[in-house]
Order: structure tokens, then sequence, then C-alpha cells
């Protein structure tokens, strides 16, 4: 818990702090006063006046936001001597860009972001894919388990290289939310041979990019082999007289090619009726032994299955993914520009119901993540942090008033007419927007609180 909060408040105060620094150093290259930066809202926690600018920073009591305050006479009378450099007096070109900055400094931070850990390079499994479930189209496509991913491409694309896991699930995901045909390259177990397949992912219905996308389409985990783990005292594989580090080869006559299987075998074994006992072929220090295990029926949360009290499953393999100079920073700008478009397409399809509304998250998952990524070292947390930027740099664009597109929407129609948006247009714009705001908001923590219970 310590280390959720602390990365969460890490998180919150350094995208903010990019977002308004963004409005706020475009504001003064544009010659504006700006009276206050503030990150956080409500009382003044800490802060000081500067001494040359006049500009007062300060930290608020509640971090979950921030704000720039500029010389503006629609909100207070300005002398005559500073009208020069109140916000209102300044071209059109010049308040858009002071908008626009915000959300632009969020999507610069995650370029930033990328390329650094580009630069660090990350510990990912490698590129082998698990056992898919039976009627998955990796399964139907012909994939068994432990087949290694060389190379992938979207159908009629040149096909690219692919250095992790990581990887295949990024374009499994690009591929599914853009209804596009994937194509892999992979060579199968124990051969040298390289086969080709495309996956048929234009096909799939793609209302939530989670779990159950990555299942029907068979890559959920990478491959790890059917190894025991650490034992429940007293529970069935204790029991049985299996031991950690067993290697399970075969259940009942059927071979055993990965930890998923295994782990898919045994759930299944107790969800329509009390598991009988099963003859595991095991593995021990070179030497082949059948034991005799009885998977115990559980029931949890709605659910019936089969459990053995073990952990099954060994550690994927790993492999250190690095780039040089130039191809991180090229691969930090396509990773932008990629998430940046994922993540407008989905919100388009939230708000046209193509997608779910289960989607939103707030900011309980936000801290859950957070303190996750967090716990899997920096680099980790340092890819969270750019995927949150660029949601907030993406969702801050939208043409919805009180956010910074809707700001810009209204300099368009300015820009197009020649007049600028009348104060009770804006008015009454800004109660809608703040309604829609309220109810995403209250969507997503719903999401949130329905996440934490299940």
């Amino acid at each position: 818990m310590p280390l959720t909060l602390a990365a969460f408040l890490v998180a919150i105060a350094l995208l903010v702090a990019v977002h308004e620094w963004g409005h706020f150093a475009m504001a003064r290259a544009c010659g504006i006063k700006v009276l206050k930066f503030s990150i956080g809202f409500g009382p003044r926690v800490m802060g000081w006046t500067s001494k040359r600018s006049g500009t007062e920073y300060q930290i608020g009591l509640l971090p979950l936001g921030g704000f720039v305050k500029m010389l503006d006479e629609r909100e207070a009378p300005v002398p005559d001597a500073e009208l020069a450099f109140a916000f209102n007096r300044k071209p059109l070109a010049s308040r858009a860009a002071v908008v626009a900055a915000g959300p632009v400094a969020n999507l610069f931070l995650a370029l930033l972001l990328y390329t650094c850990v580009n630069w660090m390079g990350v510990t990912e499994p490698e590129a082998i894919v698990s056992r898919p479930p039976a009627d998955s189209i990796a399964a139907q496509a012909g994939f068994s388990g432990g087949e290694r991913i060389l190379q992938a491409g979207f159908l009629d694309d040149p096909l690219e290289d692919v250095a992790s896991f990581e990887d295949v699930r990024w374009w499994l995901t690009r591929a599914a939310l853009g209804s596009k045909a994937l194509q892999l390259s992979f060579r199968p177990p124990h051969e040298a041979t390289v086969r080709t397949v495309v996956l048929p992912l234009q096909s799939l219905d793609v209302t939530q990019a989670d779990a159950s996308m990555f299942n029907s389409i068979g890559f959920v985990s990478p491959y790890a082999p059917a190894k025991i783990g650490n034992l429940t005292p007293g529970g069935a594989a204790a029991e049985a007289g299996l031991l950690p580090e067993d290697r399970i080869l075969q259940v009942d006559g059927l071979q055993i090619v990965d930890g998923a299987q295994l782990r898919d075998w045994i759930r299944h074994s107790g969800m329509h009726q009390l598991p009988a006992p099963q003859q595991w072929l095991v593995e021990r220090a070179g030497q082949r032994l059948v034991i005799r295990v009885t998977p115990r029926q559980v029931h949890e949360a709605d659910q019936t299955f089969g459990r053995v009290g073990a952990i099954v499953g060994g550690v994927p393999s790993m492999v250190q993914v690095r780039s040089g100079f130039w191809s991180g920073i090229r691969k930090a700008a396509e990773k932008t520009w990629e998430v940046s478009g994922l993540t407008l397409r989905m919100m388009g399809q939230i708000l046209t119901g193509a997608a779910s509304v289960r989607n939103l998250s707030g900011p309980i998952t936000i801290a859950d993540y957070a303190g996750r990524s967090a716990a899997m070292g920096l680099e980790q947390f340092m890819v969270f942090l750019a995927l949150i930027s660029i949601s907030l740099g993406v969702l801050n664009l939208l043409p919805l008033p009180v956010l910074d597109g809707g700001h810009l929407m209204y300099y368009g129609w300015e820009g197009v007419t020649g007049r600028a948006v009348s104060e009770a247009w804006i008015s009454g714009l800004q109660r809608v927007g703040l309604a829609l705001l309220v109810g995403m908001m209250s969507i997503a923590i719903f999401n949130d609180i329905s996440r934490l219970l299940s």
C-alpha cells in the first residue's frame, strides 16, 4: 500500500506538472503574464512568489489536477500598462498555441519516457507463445504452444522483427482494435522450418481491450514450462507427493506442452463435477515417475473449478531488449503515435457505443497499476507513465467543453467565422461539458470499484 500510494502521487504530480508547464511555457513565450502556476487544487499547502516575474507558484491540497492562471480582462480588470500582456489581447494563433501546449507536453513526455526505456533496455519474456485455448483463433491457425514468433506485420505490409512477447501483444492489440488481419512468421518447437500464417483478427468482435480479447485470440501469456512451484501445505499437490521443480510431462496420457495448458486442465477438471484421480507423468531430477493426483473442487466468486494447491508453471525465458540512439528515438516516436491513435480510436468507440464503457478507468485503477509497475522496476514504471501521459494528452484534445480541446473548438469557430463564440454559448457549453465529464468520471470510478470487488 505505501508503494502504491507513493507511486500514484509521483505519477499524478509529474503528469500534471508537465501538462501545466506546457501551458505556462507557451504563455511566457507568447508574451502573456502568468499570475499563478498551481499543481493541485484547493487550499495552498506550500509555494512562493517570483520576485522577477511576479508569478505565484504553489502546490494545492488536492493533487488530482492543476492550473495556470494568466492575466485576462475577462476575469479581472487589467491596468493599462499591462494590457499588452493579457491573454485575451493576444492573436488567435497565440491563444490556440497556449491551450494546445498542455496536451502536447504530455505527448512529448511520453516520447521522452519511451526513448529512455529503449536506451536503458528492459527485460521481457521471449516471443514464445503458450498453448492457445482450443476454440481460439490461434488454435484454429495451427498453433499448439512453444512456437517462437520471429516477425509480425499487417496483411499486405512488410513483416517486422519481433524482439519479445510484449512486441507480440502490441501487434495483436493494434490488429484487433484496428480490425486488421495479422501475419505472423514463426518457428515451431524443435524445428528449423519457418512458417507464416495469417490471423483473421479483423473478424474479432472487440468491445473491451482486456484479457478476454487475448483469450479469444489465443495468446494469453508467454510460454512457461509445466513446472510445479511452491506448494500449499495440505493441498492436493502436497498430499500427492509432488515437489517444487517437478516437471509435468503427461496427465492421463495427454502430452502437456506448458504451464498454461496444465493450469487450464486442472481448472476444467472441477468445473462440472468432482475431479477424478489423475495419473501425472513427472520428471524429477532426471528421472520419470507416475504420481496419482486428485484436484479439489473449489467455489470462489460464483465460479467452480479445480485446484491442486500449488504454483503451476515455471518462469518464462527472458530477453533483454535495448535499442541504439537513433533507433530508440524512432521506436519511441512510432509507439507514441500508435498509442495515441489507439487511445483516440478507443475513446471514439466508447462514445459511439462500439466499445464497452468498462474500458474507462479511474484513479483507483490508475493507483493500482502505478504500484504494480513501480514494484516491477523503474523501466516498467516509466512505460506506465508514458501510457497515462498519452491518455491525458489525447483526452484533453477531445473537442469537449471544459477540456483544452473544447477551447480549441471555440478558436476554430473564431478562425472560420472571424467572430468569437459568445459568452452565453460558452457558459452553456461548459455546463454540458462538465456534466459529460462528471458522468465519465462516475462511470470510471464505478468500474474501479467493480474491479476491486471482483
